[in-house]
């Protein structure tokens, strides 16, 4: 009897360890997953892994949640979502303090910065000199604002010629063409490919082809410091099965906008099929770029800017070294 009981108790044990019920049905591990805005292509490779049960395959249970008032950063700190979307410009000021939030970017959804100033055709802003007398629509962030003027005295502009206005905008080319504005800062994956399906002729420049130190990441996931130091094996799972979703992404652009659509609760991409498609077939190509495997970080690259930014007086704190890691990705 003795030999029984302990043989059900050893029983018991492994299947806990296992992470199973007692029926044998693996029990998974609950995962909050937080956008940084409404879903797009950005965010394609973590819609096809909960899909193709990439996820679930790993142990995971994975929700994916709408970002509150207040940021996906601060809820990704606060432990409400062990994973969150957001961009390395946007969290050095949660880095940039005397008690740094708790998170840190683990995984590049794209190798390169692929924003800059979008305008209309013909206009003559194919270059920041372009923008001298012109009317600018700016979020009015410190570091947006820094970067355009850096961009335009590189070439001899004065910024202080340009007009600012608050950018309330939601649809950039289809204010382009009612003359609301002269120019608006855009990530082309999105807002450039609405222009072309829009038929809307526009002029484009980016800050990474300017200035290599403006090269930076965005978006990237980050995570929770806790949980990281608490379950750093569930995290590596989470961003294994995220890279299985990226890398079909990669191979198969339609397939996977198909899967972004369909798993899009928030029905904001219902009349937006045409866009998503040319969007996610644009952006495909950029997640992994030229580098041999997708989400990793280029230490060099993220110091730089950073230490441009404080350089330039836009965070109080030399950041680099910090914010990041690569030690959760797959090995290459």
């Amino acid at each position: 009897m003795k030999k029984a009981i302990a043989l059900i108790l050893g029983l018991t044990m492994i299947l806990a360890a296992c992470g199973c019920c007692a029926d044998g049905v693996q029990e998974l591990i609950p995962i909050v997953f937080c956008l940084d805005w409404t879903p797009n292509t950005n965010h394609t490779g973590v819609y096809v892994a909960k899909a193709l049960g990439y996820y679930e395959g790993a142990g995971l249970d994975v929700t994916i949640v709408q970002p509150p008032e207040d940021g996906a950063v601060l809820m990704c700190a606060a432990g409400q979502a062990q994973f969150a979307v957001d961009a390395q410009d946007t969290i050095a000021p949660a880095l940039d303090r005397d008690d740094p939030l708790g998170v840190t970017a683990v995984a590049a959804i794209l190798q390169h910065n692929t924003s800059g100033i979008l305008s209309r055709a013909g206009d003559g802003i194919t270059s920041p000199r372009g923008l001298e007398g012109k009317v600018y629509s700016t979020w009015e962030i410190p570091t947006e604002l820094e970067m355009i003027r850096y961009c335009m005295e590189k070439e001899g502009a004065d910024f202080n010629t340009v007009k600012l206005i608050p950018n309330n905008l939601t649809d950039e080319p289809a204010a382009l063409r009612a003359h609301q504005t002269d120019a608006v800062w855009v990530f082309y994956g999105w807002s450039g490919i609405r222009a072309e399906v829009s038929g809307v002729e526009c002029d484009y420049w980016d800050f990474a082809s300017l200035a290599s130190e403006l090269d930076y990441y965005t978006p990237v996931i980050l995570a929770n410091n806790d949980f990281l130091q608490r379950d750093p094996e569930t995290a590596k799972a989470f961003l294994k099965a995220t890279a299985q979703g990226y890398a079909y992404a990669i191979e198969h652009p339609q397939e996977a906008a198909e899967m972004l659509i369909a798993g899009d609760t928030t029905g904001s991409l219902e009349d937006a099929r045409e866009l998503v498609m040319a969007s996610q077939e644009w952006i495909s190509a950029r997640y992994r770029a030229a580098e041999p495997a997708w989400g990793r970080f280029d230490p060099e690259r993220w110091n730089g800017f950073y230490s441009w930014l404080y350089k330039n007086g836009l965070t109080t704190r030399d950041l680099t070294g910090t914010g990041f890691s690569n030690d959760y990705l797959p090995e290459e």
